[in-house]
């Protein structure tokens, strides 16, 4: 999908970091946004910066398939088409795999792994029935190629996230749809995800234990030199018109990848070193 002007964008998570930058991006290239957040504040700041373009907002939780469905009506009915779907809305929860609650993993795969699900069936089907150029980016992450110590939790969910958005691009392919699917797959960008705990609802909060914190501050220095979000949405304005699948952020991890594979070939235990910490 090469021409974006006068087209309309759907993108989830999008009161600050990647999702911000995506839609101020959009707005640029003179397309009708409608943006989602949990966050009601963050989400009428990013309609405030996306200028004079079209904005509609809605306060979404990606988690709640009604709440999806809803803003697809939404969207549809005031906005009349949808040719660019980011779900991007995310969380990040650290600690061993062992630690990790019902609860937390309740909350990290109802965002970051159902959020997506939600979006492509709430969606598809009518991007599909519109017969025309679309494209559907989901933010998945580096930590769902490379599963490391101290996310266990995190890494399921963007493992599955990986999985549902390469499902979702060969099931386009092989049903002769003109929609195309990129996995956005971010290392460290100065982004928010590391306080995701201002998002957590309230009877899900319990306190960090301390291999959650230890993995509380790797992250924070991820964020504080990671990439700047607008450098992302630029990569996603190009991937798009490329139809590129795969969006790597960081060129190491094409290095990194194959290493991995043949690892894992070999019988090993990959680990992730020479691979930039994603955020």
């Amino acid at each position: 999908m090469r021409e974006l002007s006068g087209k309309v964008a759907v993108v989830t998570g999008a009161a600050s970091g990647i999702g911000r930058a995506l839609a101020v991006r959009f707005a640029s290239e003179g397309m009708s946004l409608m943006l989602a957040d949990v966050d009601p504040g963050g989400l009428a700041e990013t309609a405030t910066l996306a200028g004079d373009t079209k904005v509609l907002t809605q306060i979404t939780d990606v988690s709640d398939e009604a709440a999806v469905l809803h803003l697809a009506d939404r969207t549809f009915g005031e906005l009349g088409a949808v040719h660019l779907l980011c779900n991007n809305a995310g969380v990040y929860q650290g600690g061993h795999l062992w630690t990790r609650t019902r609860e937390d993993f309740t909350w990290v795969l109802g965002v970051n792994l159902w959020g997506v699900l939600h979006g492509i069936n709430a969606f598809v089907p009518r991007m599909i029935e519109q017969d025309t150029e679309g494209h559907i980016v989901n933010t998945v992450s580096v930590a769902g190629l490379f599963a490391g110590p101290h996310a266990g939790g995190y890494a399921v969910s963007k493992y599955a996230a990986f999985a549902a958005s390469q499902a979702l691009a060969h099931d386009l392919v092989a049903s002769g749809s003109k929609l195309r699917v990129t996995a956005l797959c971010p290392g460290a960008v100065r982004t928010r995800i590391n306080r995701s705990g201002r998002v957590r609802p309230f009877d899900l909060t319990v306190a960090p234990s301390p291999d959650e914190l230890e993995s509380q501050e790797r992250v924070d220095a991820g964020v504080a030199g990671g990439m700047d979000p607008a450098r992302v949405a630029d990569m996603v304005v190009d991937a798009v018109r490329e139809e590129r699948f795969l969006l790597l952020t960081h060129p190491e991890y094409g290095g990194s990848m194959r290493r991995q594979t043949e690892t894992l070939l070999s019988g090993g235990l990959p680990t992730l070193r020479g691979v930039a910490r994603e955020a």
